[in-house]
C-alpha cells in the first residue's frame, strides 16, 4: 500500500520499541543461564536473536502493507512473546539440570516447540495483513464463519475423552503428534459473526421496552438473540466442562451487544442470566450429579482449596495450592528469573505459567506484563474508536474484550479469584493453536488501526494516491453529506 506524503506512519518508533523489547528478552534469557549454570552460555544470545529475526519481518510488511497501523502493538506483543519463549526455555534448562544433561538445543524442548510455533504464527499474520487489505471484505463471510465458529467449538464436546479431555476440560483435539484447540480459531469467526449480525440488527436491538431505575430495558421480544447465546454457552459449560470457555463466549456477544447499542441493559441482563445459569448448574451438579458433576467438582475446589482432602496430586486442589504458593514466594521482586522453582507447580508452561513467572519476577514484574496486555486491549478499543465504519469498531472492540477476558478468566484462575479454566494464557502459554490464532486477533487489529489511522476515504480504508476527483456537485452547487 503506498503511503501518503507528509501523513506520518510510526514505523520508526515501531521499530525502535521492537529493538527494545527484543533487548528485555536477550536480558531475561541470559539472566536464566547466569542463574542456572553461574556463567552465560556461549549461544545466550541465540534464541532472542531469532526471535528478532522473525519480527523484524513482520514489520517489513506491516511498513508496506498497513503503513499506518498502530505502531505499540506489534513491540508490545513480541515482548510478551519472546518472554514466553524465554521463560518455556528456561523450562527445559531445568529439566536438562535435573536429568544431568548438557544446556538444551535451540529447538529442542518445549521451548524450541514455541519458537517453531512463533514462526509459523508469524507466517499466519503476515498472510492475513496481505490477503486482507480492507477489513469490511471479511463481512462477506460473516455466517459462514459463524458457522464455521460454531462447528469448531462444538467438535470437542462430542469427542470422545480420551481424543479431547485435558486436565479435566473436553477443548481439545488429540490427533498423534499433536493437540488442537479448536477454541481458539473459533473465538475470532464467532467476533466477526457477531460484529455483522449486530450492525444489522442494532436498531431493532436498540428499542426500549420499559423504564427501571433510570435503565431503558429491551422489549421482551428482543431477548431471542442473547438467550440463544447463553443457552449455547451453558451447553459449552456442561458438555465441555469449562466455565472459562463459556464465560469468554457469553461475555463477547454481550459485550459487543452494548457496544452495539449503547444500553447498559443488556450488560445487566447478561450478568443476571449468566451467574444464574451457573449457580443453577453448580446445585445440579450438587445434587443430581452426571453432565454438571465435574463443574461442582472445581467450584468445591475452588471453594475450599486447603481443605487437606482436596489437597491431592490427581485432579484436586494441588495445582492451585501450587501456583498461589509460588506467587507467594516470589513477593514484590521475585527470586530472579531462573532463581525459582516453577517445575513444582504442575502444567506451568500452560494455564498455570503466569504462577511460573511471577515466582521469579515477582508482583512488579507480573503487573508490567499485565499492563503490556491492558495496552494491547487498550490500542485495539483506540482503533475501535478511530475506525469510520460499524462492522470495524465492532470486530476490533470485540477481539480487544475478547484478549482481555481471556487473561482475566486465566489470571482470575489461579489466583483463586474464580474457578480454574483451561484456558491458554495469551502469547505466553506453550502451544500452536492458541499462539496462531491470537496473532491472528494482533493482524486483524493491525489491520483494522491502518484504516483508523490513514487518511479518510469512502469505504472508511486508506486513501490512495492518483489524480484528485471534482467534488460532486448538484444543480451546480457544491454537495456535502453530513452523517449523525
Amino acid at each position: 500500500m503506498s503511503r501518503i506524503p507528509g501523513l506520518k506512519t510510526r514505523r520508526n518508533a515501531e521499530l525502535g520499541l521492537l529493538a527494545f523489547a527484543m533487548v528485555l528478552v536477550a536480558v531475561f534469557g541470559a539472566t536464566v543461564e547466569a542463574n542456572k549454570y553461574d556463567q552465560l552460555q556461549s549461544s545466550f544470545w541465540v534464541p532472542a536473536a531469532l526471535l528478532s529475526i522473525l519480527f523484524l519481518g513482520l514489520h517489513i510488511v506491516v511498513r508496506f502493507v498497513a503503513p499506518y497501523a498502530d505502531p505499540v502493538l506489534l513491540p508490545t506483543v513480541a515482548l510478551i512473546n519472546g518472554i514466553g519463549v524465554a521463560f518455556l526455555r528456561r523450562i527445559d534448562i531445568a529439566n536438562a539440570i535435573n536429568e544431568k544433561q548438557g544446556p538444551p538445543g535451540i529447538f529442542s524442548g518445549i521451548g524450541g516447540r514455541q519458537l517453531a510455533w512463533t514462526l509459523i504464527s508469524l507466517i499466519l499474520a503476515a498472510a492475513l495483513l496481505l490477503l486482507i487489505r480492507d477489513h469490511k471484505n471479511i463481512s462477506k463471510y460473516a455466517y459462514t464463519l459463524g458457522l464455521t465458529g460454531i462447528v469448531l467449538m462444538m467438535i470437542p464436546a462430542v469427542l470422545p475423552a480420551s481424543l479431547s479431555e485435558v486436565n479435566g476440560a473436553k477443548l481439545w483435539i488429540k490427533l498423534p503428534g499433536v493437540s488442537i484447540q479448536p477454541g481458539e480459531f473459533a473465538k475470532l469467526m464467532l467476533v466477526t459473526f457477531f460484529a455483522y449480525y449486530l450492525v444489522r440488527k442494532r436498531e431493532v436491538l436498540s428499542l426500549a421496552s420499559k423504564r427501571f431505575l433510570g435503565i431503558d430495558f429491551p422489549r421482551g421480544r428482543d431477548l431471542g438473540p442473547v438467550l440463544t447465546v447463553w443457552l449455547f454457552s451453558l451447553l459449552v459449560l456442561v458438555f465441555e466442562k469449562d466455565l472459562g470457555t463459556a464465560l469468554l463466549y457469553f461475555g463477547l456477544f454481550v459485550v459487543t451487544l452494548y457496544v452495539a447499542t449503547e444500553r447498559s441493559s443488556w450488560l445487566i441482563i447478561g450478568l443476571l442470566l449468566f451467574f444464574g445459569g451457573v449457580y443453577v448448574a453448580y446445585l445440579l451438579g450438587a445434587s443430581v450429579g452426571g453432565p454438571f458433576a465435574n463443574f461442582y467438582d472445581r467450584a468445591d475446589v475452588w471453594l475450599n482449596p486447603f481443605d487437606p482432602a482436596q489437597y491431592n496430586r490427581n485432579g484436586g486442589s494441588y495445582q492451585l495450592v501450587q501456583g498461589l504458593l509460588g506467587l507467594g514466594t516470589g513477593g514484590l521482586f521475585g527470586t530472579g528469573p531462573g532463581a525459582g522453582s516453577p517445575l513444582s507447580v504442575p502444567e506451568v508452561q500452560n494455564d498455570f505459567i503466569f504462577a511460573g513467572l511471577g515466582e521469579e519476577i515477582g508482583l512488579f514484574g507480573l503487573s508490567a506484563l499485565l499492563v503490556c496486555y491492558m495496552l494491547i486491549a487498550m490500542r485495539g478499543l483506540l482503533a475501535a474508536i478511530g475506525v469510520r465504519d460499524s462492522f470495524g469498531k465492532l470486530v476490533a472492540g470485540g477481539l480487544s474484550f475478547t484478549l482481555g477476558l481471556q487473561v482475566f478468566v486465566i489470571l482470575g484462575g489461579i489466583t483463586g479469584l474464580i474457578p480454574l479454566t483451561g484456558q491458554t494464557t495469551p502469547f505466553l502459554s506453550s502451544g500452536g493453536s492458541s499462539l496462531m490464532a491470537n496473532w491472528l486477533l494482533i493482524a486483524m487489529l493491525l489491520r483494522i488501526s491502518n484504516a483508523a489511522r490513514g487518511p479518510a476515504t469512502s469505504g472508511g480504508g486508506t486513501a490512495q494516491p492518483g489524480p484528485k476527483k471534482a467534488p460532486t456537485q448538484l444543480h451546480g452547487a457544491m454537495t456535502e453529506v453530513i452523517k449523525p
